[in-house]
Formats: C-alpha cells, sequence, structure tokens
C-alpha cells in the first residue's frame, strides 16, 4: 500500500460518512464520525461537529489510524 492508492480511494468517496480511529500515546483511542471533506496532496479532511480535522495519508499506512466507511 502507498500513498496513492490511499489518495485514490478516498478520493472517490468525498462525500461519504466515514469514522476515523486514531490510536495514540498510551492506549488512547479517539473516534471521530463525519463527511469525508476535501483532500489535499499530503493530507484529508473530515467534517467534524463543524469543524474540519485533519489526519495524514502516511498515517494510514502506518496504522496510526484506521478510516471506515459507514
Amino acid at each position: 500500500m502507498n500513498i496513492e492508492i490511499v489518495k485514490k480511494e478516498l478520493c472517490q468517496k468525498i462525500g461519504s460518512k466515514v469514522r476515523v480511529t486514531v490510536y495514540g500515546l498510551r492506549n488512547k483511542i479517539e473516534r471521530y464520525e463525519g463527511l469525508l471533506y476535501k483532500i489535499y496532496p499530503n493530507i484529508f479532511t473530515i467534517l467534524y461537529d463543524n469543524e474540519e480535522k485533519s489526519f495524514a495519508y502516511r498515517d494510514v499506512i502506518t496504522k496510526d489510524i484506521n478510516v471506515k466507511f459507514l
């Protein structure tokens, strides 16, 4: 898996509802549900509670975050 594959998959789903799970330090897990909003060269954003949250494609590849389409 590389960044181009992740970006292409997300590009096809803009406007879809997603759940992003972030695996942080000390077993801290955060979850965000919102709409896949924008795609940029190095990051993508979701619209969560009327604000944009940004995530990096590399975090998807390294499994620091998980993106699930709802």
